[in-house]
């Protein structure tokens, strides 16, 4: 344990959890108890903040940690996230500022929100609330997972032989700070601390991506030692050799994860969370132009996994593969500010999840199905609890389940929340789509896609593996969420006129075209345009 990393971490750690408790009144619009209020900050957020909360929710420790660590096993598997994040932003443009009005044109706090107006049918809306949930969670373990590796690498986590309570003490502690301050603060939190995890993370990664090359002798020493380990054996942990290149089969593997992650990415609850809290429908805008700018950051990254082969870092996990880095080649005080950013970059998006997933539970279970009645009050006290939950949810997926690849939690949640985007978007341009023929659609999809990934997930394979086939949620014939995806559309498609010929109920639309195109804020919204 290095006293002057740790004081560093220790330092910033405390920084942000002070600044999560004190914006419980930061550009708050009104005193009163709402899931508007909680859950979406007041919808009043502008273009820089919305920008700064996306990106601490969408570039999260996951990047920090699993990707680079795949490109540490794997090589160019590893690469698929900074594909995907370019793909995406294009797609969302056509859609999102279309969720955004009609969302705030009905005050819809969630997706299941849009598609129970859209359709009116409370089961579907049901699929999609608890799909929601169960696609989060893992996502959440996902940064748990990279606070995890921090604290493992500065020797806080205890050693194997260590006393499991013992040995996750620390990660329990951050849980419980993390609870404390999504229930006092709710969006606001995650909003004002990515301001300072974005500067962590940006300065890190610039520092990184010369420093360590420059003292590894430069980039092309960097991939010819690259590429002298992944020809014997994978970098030091015994896994399978990894590759620069894709195989002829790989690419179609590569190919169909980039898309279906890329068609999933913004149907995750939390993205969409963050969306709404926009004041007006071009802040949306603006941000699916800017966001790209996180991918380059994203890139530089993955390259980190590379950094981390050639300068022979040796780890039992991949996913220690960068904070080992760090605690190699960096000053203390430095690995200090590299280990902050890892762990508040775990916080920002953790927070802005749970709040998301608890506003699911709240709005189309709790409301929908146990107290249609619920006052405003109550709605927000229910969210408070259920995001608790849903962090505890997560907390054991990390504590019980391999971690080994972490990059699989990923995998396994685009495969459930694929299953919901025939609805959503579907739903946003047209309502052609019967509401049985959805439900019957995401039945299909998340029932093949859960089973196939469990049949690739073998007990003799837990290691991310250059073989790409042996990948959880990776099948014989690709990304099993994008097959499973196709499964859902065909069985859409199909059903729909076979429901409209023997006349099933359509269930009422409560939407109007006009619902999807107008910003009742217009172009300035509720404050400067910049704000």
């Amino acid at each position: 344990m290095n006293p002057v990393s740790l004081g560093v971490f220790l330092c910033f750690f405390s920084l942000v959890l002070v600044m999560g408790f004190l914006a419980a009144r930061w550009r708050r619009t009104a005193d009163e108890e709402s899931l508007d209020e909680w859950g979406l900050a007041g919808r009043s957020f502008g273009t820089w903040v919305t920008w700064f909360l996306l990106g601490g929710d969408l570039y999260t420790a996951y990047i920090f940690v699993a990707v680079p660590g795949a490109v540490y096993a794997t090589g160019w598997p590893g690469f698929f996230a900074i594909a995907y994040s370019n793909l995406v932003y294009p797609l969302v443009f056509t859609f999102l500022p279309r969720l955004w009005s009609v969302s705030h044109r009905h005050g819809y706090v969630t997706t299941a929100d849009f598609v129970r107006g859209r359709f009116g049918s409370r089961a579907l809306s049901l699929a999609v609330a608890v799909t929601g949930i169960l696609a989060t969670m893992p996502f959440i373990a996902l940064q748990l997972v990279g606070l995890r590796a921090v604290l493992d690498v500065m020797g806080l986590g205890g050693g194997s032989d260590t006393l499991t309570v013992v040995r996750d003490l620390p990660l329990l502690v951050a849980f419980g700070v993390l609870a404390a301050c999504t229930l006092t603060s709710g969006l606001r939190a995650p909003a004002l601390i990515a301001f300072v995890k974005d500067l962590l993370i940006y300065v890190v990664v610039l520092v990184a991506i010369v420093y360590v090359p420059f003292r590894l002798g430069g980039f092309g020493h960097v991939f010819a030692e690259v590429r002298r380990t992944f020809a014997e054996a994978g970098p030091g942990t015994g896994l399978p050799r990894g590759a620069l290149v894709p195989t002829e089969r790989g690419q179609w593997t590569y190919a169909t994860l980039v898309l279906g992650s890329a068609l999933a990415l913004f149907a995750y609850p939390h993205a969409v969370t963050a969306t709404l809290s926009s004041r007006s429908r071009e802040v949306v805008r603006r941000n699916t132009a800017l966001l790209p700018l996180y991918s380059l950051m994203m890139g530089l990254l993955a390259l980190l996994g590379f950094l981390a082969v050639a300068a022979q870092v040796k780890v039992s996990d991949a996913q220690l593969a960068v904070p080992q880095l760090f605690e190699d080649l960096f000053p203390a005080w430095f690995a200090g500010v590299g280990f902050a950013a890892i762990g508040v970059a775990a916080l920002v998006p953790a927070a802005v999840m749970s709040i998301a997933a608890a506003n699911l539970f709240t709005r189309n279970v709790y409301r929908e199905f146990v107290k249609p009645d619920a006052t405003a009050e109550q709605e927000t006290h229910v969210s408070r609890i259920a995001s608790v939950l849903v962090k505890a949810g997560a907390l054991i997926f990390v504590l019980t389940m391999d971690n080994t690849v972490a990059i699989n939690y990923q995998l396994l949640a685009g495969i459930w929340i694929l299953q919901t985007v025939p609805a959503l978007v579907g739903g946003l341009f047209t309502r052609w789509f019967h509401r049985w023929a959805l439900l019957a659609g995401w039945a299909a999809g998340m029932v093949y896609g859960t089973v196939a990934a469990y049949g690739t997930a073998s007990p003799t394979r837990k290691h991310f593996a250059g073989n790409a086939a042996e990948i959880p949620g990776i099948g014989a014939s690709g990304y099993i969420g994008l097959t499973a995806f196709i499964l859902n559309v065909v069985a859409t498609v199909a059903l729909t006129p076979l429901l409209r010929a023997v006349r099933a109920p359509e269930g009422v639309d409560e939407t109007k075209p006009s619902d999807y195109t107008a910003d009742p804020y217009g172009e300035v919204g509720r404050g400067a345009r910049f704000h």
